[in-house]
């Protein structure tokens, strides 16, 4: 059947850092760019020569520049608080990575359930009424222990555990659970692909990471990453939205992908978290003329040096599924920046 998802995970223990240090050598990609409106020459002394109406559009610029420059002195206030706050996010962001690192370390074999319990959390998402979603409800114990979220208790108790340590150095109050439970499958996800980098470098470590940064999706997380700031509900989503993967049919979940907007490309590229046997669920799902394309692209993925295919598209999966019908608040986790007493500054 080629190579699963879930034979990564026995390589994740020796990994050394969440997110793969930057390889110091770079590689020029060629870029065409066309300037067709526009042909100079070195040589051409005639380059510098302007028309008077080029003459009049770059003065009108400048003249527009200066306006809009001294009409709205608050403007450089205002980019420099959205400057703070984009920073201050990041910075928080990167401790709840470096927690869920550690965390997921010391525990490779939740691995699978955490990305299944984000999948359930988010599957809950009805279009017609635009409720439910990823917005952590998976969390009462009414809803985590419904069948299809049977197993999951585990993952639950990993992310819970890493919250209460993310509270504890968090500045500007707790970080929800709908945020939590994406950003642990998003870690989940990256350890895997970094340990898959790793064992297709027989082991070696150093080249594992020269090999995942040079060839693999690690810069393909930005919209994901700013998709940071979902609010919790405040009960559990209705019963009947998600189905028992391991006991459903391949038009079961074709019907339930379709209904939140996704198709066969997506079912395929998720069938690892979709069920307790992942060979199981892609043999079935390559039964199925729509789906088994897509089952048989990933699979032949998986099995090449960089799995680009099969990892871009995971990650762009799991960008829309963490964003169903969530509101984001871009200004979560800001906090007023300390005040600074000028008249105590030595200069």
């Amino acid at each position: 059947m080629g190579v699963s998802f879930l034979s990564t995970c026995t390589s994740l223990l020796p990994l050394v850092s969440h997110d793969p240090p930057p390889i110091t050598t770079f590689q020029p990609r060629s870029v065409p760019i066309c300037c067709s409106a526009i042909k100079t020459d070195a040589r051409d002394e005639n380059q510098f020569h302007f028309k008077r109406r080029d003459i009049l559009k770059f003065s009108s610029v400048a003249i527009g520049l200066e306006l809009v420059g001294s009409s709205e002195p608050l403007v450089g206030n205002a980019n420099a608080a959205d400057l703070i706050q984009r920073r201050q996010r990041s910075e928080f962001q990167s401790q709840i990575k470096s927690t869920l690192y550690t965390t997921i370390k010391g525990n490779p074999d939740l691995i699978p359930s955490l990305l299944t319990l984000a999948i359930n959390d988010a599957f809950t998402y009805d279009k017609a009424t635009k409720s439910g979603g990823p917005n952590g409800s998976i969390r009462f114990s009414s809803e985590i222990n419904r069948p299809e979220n049977q197993g999951l208790s585990a993952a639950l108790n990993l992310v819970e555990e890493a919250k209460k340590e993310i509270d504890s150095y968090s500045k500007a109050g707790p970080i929800s659970y709908a945020d939590l439970i994406s950003l642990a499958a998003q870690s989940a996800v990256k350890a895997t692909f970094l340990a898959a980098a790793i064992r297709k470098c027989g082991g070696n470590e150093e080249k594992g990471n020269q090999l995942y940064n040079a060839y693999g999706s690690n810069g393909q997380w930005g919209l994901f990453d700013r998709q940071f700031g979902r609010a919790d509900a405040q009960d559990p989503d209705p019963e009947g939205r998600v189905p028992v993967w391991g006991k459903a049919s391949v038009k079961e979940m074709k019907d339930k992908f379709a209904a939140v907007g996704f198709g066969p490309r997506q079912l395929a590229v998720l069938s690892a978290f979709l069920g307790p046997d992942q060979i199981a669920t892609e043999t079935l799902l390559a039964t199925d003329p729509d789906v088994a394309p897509w089952v048989d692209n990933y699979q032949r993925s998986r099995e090449t040096v960089s799995q680009t295919n099969y990892e871009v598209d995971l990650i762009t999966t799991l960008t829309k599924l963490s964003a169903l019908g969530q509101e984001i608040n871009y200004e979560a986790y800001t906090y007023p920046p300390p005040k600074i007493d000028i008249t105590k500054l030595k200069l």
